[in-house]
């Protein structure tokens, strides 16, 4: 599905490629504004584009979301203040999802918190493989209509033309991703066994892997945070003699430059999409978007 380019207008928080990418695929235009800071921190927004009865579309990465916050709200805002259609928000990468539930008396479940606020502000949610680990669906904590798009197709379709790897798994929850990526991708696949212990306490171990030495080891994983879980996983293969890994997941946060400790381990190549802006962006989401972008803007022209 296709809409006129004086019907829609995308704009982003941070203009990328992805951005780029999705403005072209939805035959749609790139919205013009202007935003800085004055000297006290408070923000500036000026929205240059007429948007007048035309379908918006927010894009935002929302990795290291505090600063985002207020310029997300505040663009989503006035936008619909100006007479846009419909505003919606695409989050490839959709912050505040692992506090989901209250560890101990006390703790904000800011996963609900942070819905029940962003749902205020847009008329639907298009994501790509949010953290829905106690949650069943994004149904549960945002209020708007809400698309998930899986990455998994985009990285078995990356590692499809490529020839004697085997794809490894760190942990028993990725169990069903993984074996559904070497399904598609026609490689063999392993998943090791983690403890973590803390957020930079964790363990890989792995099981007997002496039928696939001279194979190059890919560890797939959904985000890279801290990186410890594939920093141990490259310590693991190491130990069982498998001597070429890369790793290859959807989202990369790469906290305190963990990116660099990844190579500096042993990695010989290090593969993300491009859900959050990084050097390691070699696959490109933005195909996989457009549908549900699609569908979420004609459910609002139907409204």
């Amino acid at each position: 599905m296709t809409f006129s380019k004086n019907k829609l207008i995308l704009f982003s928080l941070n203009l990328d490629f992805l951005s780029f990418m999705l403005s072209k695929r939805l035959d749609g235009k790139l919205g013009l504004y202007n935003k800085r800071e004055f000297p006290d921190g408070e923000s500036y927004l000026c929205i240059e584009s007429d948007v007048t009865e035309h379908h918006c579309i927010v894009v935002a990465d929302l990795s290291h979301p505090n600063n985002k916050f207020l310029p997300l709200i505040f663009l989503l805002d006035t936008l619909k203040e100006l007479g846009a259609k419909s505003v919606g928000l695409v989050a490839p990468y959709l912050s505040y999802m692992r506090q989901d539930r209250r560890f101990i008396d006390g703790e904000a479940i800011t996963s609900k918190l942070f819905a029940k606020s962003l749902s205020h502000h847009m008329d639907y949610l298009v994501t790509v493989d949010p953290h829905l680990h106690r949650y069943h669906s994004l149904d549960e904590i945002y209020s708007v209509p809400s698309r998930v798009v899986q990455g998994a197709p985009a990285l078995a379709e990356w590692l499809k033309g490529q020839t004697n790897l085997l794809l490894v798994g760190p942990d028993s929850e990725s169990e069903q991703w993984v074996s559904s990526i070497a399904k598609v991708s026609g490689h063999p696949y392993v998943i090791g066994d983690k403890i973590r212990r803390g957020d930079r306490d964790v363990s890989v171990s792995l099981s007997d892997l002496s039928g696939y030495v001279g194979l190059t080891a890919v560890i797939i994983d959904d985000v890279i945070s801290s990186g410890q879980t594939i920093l141990s996983c490259i310590e693991a293969l190491k130990l069982q003699k498998i001597q070429k890994i890369k790793c290859a997941a959807v989202h990369g946060i790469f906290a305190d430059g963990v990116d660099q400790k990844l190579l500096n381990a042993g990695l010989t190549e290090l593969v993300t999409t491009n859900t959050i802006v990084h050097p390691s962006n070699s696959i490109d989401i933005s195909e996989l978007l457009v549908k549900p972008i699609s569908e979420c803007i004609a459910d609002n022209n139907e409204a």
